[in-house]
């Protein structure tokens, strides 16, 4: 019978590897999602400006504040798990 040789990681090292996989992945998705949320609040907030024709961007700042707030308070709820 022929010895095959198989490449052999240890448990530890791959078990290390797919944690540090998956907290990568779970962090750059927070921030995809952070910078959809706050960019989606602005565009929301600048649309509502050109329509009601406010000297001030009123709503751009009220929105992307309130998009930046909302994202905060999801990111540490989520950074608690």
């Amino acid at each position: 019978m022929p010895d095959e040789k198989k490449s052999f990681s240890p448990p530890s090292k791959l078990g290390k590897e797919k944690g540090l996989l998956r907290d990568y992945a779970r962090y750059s998705n927070l921030g995809f999602k952070l910078i959809a949320v706050i960019l989606a609040a602005f565009f929301i907030g600048w649309q509502l400006d050109k329509w009601i024709h406010t000297g001030f961007p009123l709503f751009t700042l009220l929105f992307s504040v309130g998009g930046l707030a909302a994202m905060l308070y999801l990111l540490i709820k989520d950074l608690m798990k």
